[in-house]
């Protein structure tokens, strides 16, 4: 087995190495025929083989995706362009030398073009080679050269923009650095394939140039070669040197009609991947419009008195029919899709049942948005629906704010809702919902207006104020009694704003947490290199964090965040201390977002005995929390509302001021009664603010 093994590796190695040895030998062999005297047996191969491979290139250069997936054609139509000049002054020898013999003494294939594509007329010949070469070289060539020559220039142009394009999708992320390097090489690569195009085009358009001066240097040198050397009359001269030359240009000039085919069809081509046959179908008979206008056109022409009548009514009829075959075909398609719309792809695909799969098992959006139907055109695009742009505008603004990406609203119809109704959901849960009227604005009051509106009274689902659902022509005169108009996808994306808000801590888990570690250790490697699990798991991590946000704390400050857990981490794995040490070192943040940049800092605080008491009361329970009696707790609820109603009154922040002891506990104490209530502890008051208490709440 093992020498079989290396038997195969030994073969494998030497037909590899021959495998580069094809366009040396394809030069070599130019140049021997340049030089060396070929028979006429020979010289009939090679000819077929010249125009084998001209039929080769022209079939892959129709059939290739891309042009740049043809990337060796400026080469490979270099070297075929030699190979026919090296035949054309090979044959040409064999002509001049053995051409007083008789037709065939040149070869089989130049007495074939000679004899049997021109019907041995060579002044037939004579004008067929002449309109051939007119169609590659005024045609074919110099279209192709001036497409060339554009397509060069525009690319070079636009390769810095390119460039730029691809470092900007780096910096911002889309792009990855493999891919960024595999993009900046299809740039470059298309940049030197339409440059090598443009000289190629060159070679072409020279090879037509010769094809016309080899054709009137081998008919005088056959006129005098045959009269002077070999005694032939003018006539015998003429009709022998004139056929043979004739076949030999046919011989060569097809070929180079092909290649120059060739090189037009690959420079005028986008630089899309696709098939050129099926990319022509489906754009030329994508509407059956023109089809049916052609079609009318013919049958018009069809039955002028004169014309051939069969001919163009035939094809009017053909025209017609695939007109209407592609009318048909598209009206089935518009059927498929709306049927797909309606019931869903998983009814169409599979009407019979089939075996359960893990593909069936449901799992639950992490936010879910449900509609009734007459709100569907809230969310279609097509029907002009702006929500998917108000709820991406929401993410984004939260995002910024928390600190953290805000997953995607999945956003489904149910059929069980209320026509007019939309359900908020977290994990499943339903966190919101309410009835509002996509073809009517809510007109909400903001506390204070000056009149009344005719509509239909509600509440504003997001904030529970009074509102009034108003025609659109009513909003300018709301706007003058004072009342806030807003349009009803601005409605529901308040409404989802407001949810995601107060439970930013159920949207953050492991793998936010651990995204958030990953984007901090890019910036800083050091800090992030050793935390997680060395200094603390990541379970903590993330209950230090949902703690922050739970209590309307963001977590864009994260190195500081990471900074002090890793100080406290080693010393204590309570979560809650460890939350309330992250708030002492964001101080300066959380006071910013509470009460600006003002120096001084209004606030809420506990008389002395309550707080004694609660204190005692902790103590007692082992620092589980206050043992609160159930009069004095609704007692105290009622007097912060009061409170903090007067500090909005006044349009300052509600801070309730207590110690670090009972700070976490009153929080969760008025987190959903007085939401609006933000409490704070002695230490989370930075050195440069001073406090001036505008309220103390007693038993």
């Amino acid at each position: 087995m093992e020498v079989k093994a290396a038997l195969g590796q030994i073969k494998s190695i030497r037909i590899s190495s021959f495998k580069g040895i094809g366009t040396p030998l394809l030069v070599l062999a130019a140049l021997g025929m340049v030089v060396l005297p070929i028979p006429p047996f020979l010289l009939d191969i090679l000819f077929s083989f010249n125009i084998s491979l001209a039929l080769v290139i022209l079939l892959v250069a129709i059939y290739t995706d891309r042009p740049l997936d043809f990337a060796a054609f400026p080469t490979v139509l270099l070297i075929a362009t030699l190979l026919r000049l090296a035949l054309n002054v090979a044959s040409t020898r064999v002509v001049l030398l053995e051409g007083h013999n008789g037709g065939d003494a040149a070869g089989k294939v130049i007495e074939a073009f000679g004899s049997v594509v021109i019907g041995g007329n060579y002044a037939v010949g004579l004008i067929v080679f002449l309109i051939l070469i007119i169609i590659n070289f005024a045609v074919v060539t110099k279209g192709a050269g001036r497409i060339s020559e554009v397509s060069a220039r525009f690319t070079l142009d636009a390769m810095p923009g390119k460039q730029m394009a691809i470092d900007a999708d780096l910096n911002a992320g889309v792009l990855t650095q493999e891919q960024a390097r595999i993009r900046r090489a299809e740039v470059t690569k298309e940049a030197d394939f339409y440059g090598a195009m443009d000289g190629a085009s060159k070679f072409v358009k020279g090879d037509a140039i010769a094809g016309i001066m080899i054709l009137v240097i081998n008919i005088l040198g056959g006129f005098i070669i045959g009269m002077l050397q070999h005694g032939l009359d003018f006539s015998t001269a003429a009709e022998i040197y004139t056929l043979l030359t004739i076949g030999d240009g046919l011989v060569a000039q097809i070929p180079g009609l092909l290649l120059s085919i060739a090189a037009a069809l690959m420079v005028t081509r986008q630089n899309e991947s696709g098939d050129m046959g099926k990319m022509l179908i489906s754009q030329m008979f994508e509407s059956p419009k023109a089809l049916a206008i052609a079609s009318g056109l013919l049958f018009t022409m069809g039955i002028v008195p004169g014309m051939p009548h069969v001919a163009f009514l035939s094809f009017a009829a053909i025209t017609a029919g695939t007109a209407f075959y592609i009318q048909k075909r598209i009206k089935t398609k518009k059927e498929e899709a709306l049927e797909l719309a309606i019931k869903g792809p998983s009814e169409i695909k599979d009407k019979e049942p089939k075996d359960l799969s893990w593909d069936d098992v449901r799992h639950v959006d992490t936010i879910g948005l449900e509609v009734g139907y007459r709100l569907i055109p809230l969310v279609d695009k097509g029907q002009g629906g702006e929500l998917l742009g108000r709820i991406k505008g929401v993410r984004k603004k939260l995002s910024q704010e928390l600190g953290f990406l805000v997953p995607a609203v999945h956003i489904r119809d149910n059929l069980d809702l209320s026509p007019n109704a939309y359900r908020i959901s977290l994990m499943g849960v339903v966190v919101g919902e309410a009835e509002v009227r996509h073809d009517c604005e809510l007109a909400i009051n903001p506390g204070q207006v000056y009149g009344k509106l005719d509509g239909i009274e509600t509440t504003d689902p997001a904030f529970g104020l009074e509102a009034v659902w108003i025609n659109a022509e009513q909003r300018e005169h709301a706007q003058t009694l004072g009342y806030t108009v807003v349009d009803t996808a601005t409605v529901v994306a308040t409404h989802i704003s407001q949810v995601l808000t107060n439970n930013a801590a159920k949207l953050l888990g492991y793998e936010e947490v651990q995204q958030l570690m990953d984007m901090l250790a890019r910036q800083s490697p050091k800090l992030v290199d050793g935390f997680i699990p060395d200094i603390m798991p990541l379970g903590s991590v993330v209950k230090v964090m949902q703690n922050l946000l739970n209590e309307g704390v963001s977590v864009r400050d994260l190195r500081t965040i990471v900074q002090t857990l890793l100080e406290y981490g080693s010393k204590s794995a309570d979560t809650e201390v460890l939350t309330a040490a992250v708030r002492i070192a964001l101080k300066r943040m959380i006071m910013q977002e509470l009460s600006g940049p003002e120096l001084e800092i209004p606030v809420i605080t506990l008389a002395p005995e309550l707080e004694q008491m609660l204190h005692k009361s902790m103590q007692a329970t082992g620092g589980e929390g206050p043992n609160i009696e159930p009069g004095l707790a609704e007692r105290m609820q009622q007097s912060l509302l009061s409170a903090a109603q007067k500090q909005e009154m006044v349009g300052q922040p509600a801070i309730l001021l207590t110690s670090g002891m009972l700070r976490s506990t009153l929080s969760r104490f008025v987190k959903y009664t007085i939401p609006n209530l933000r409490v704070i502890s002695y230490q989370e008051i930075p050195d440069e603010k001073q406090i001036r208490i505008v309220s103390a709440v007693g038993q």
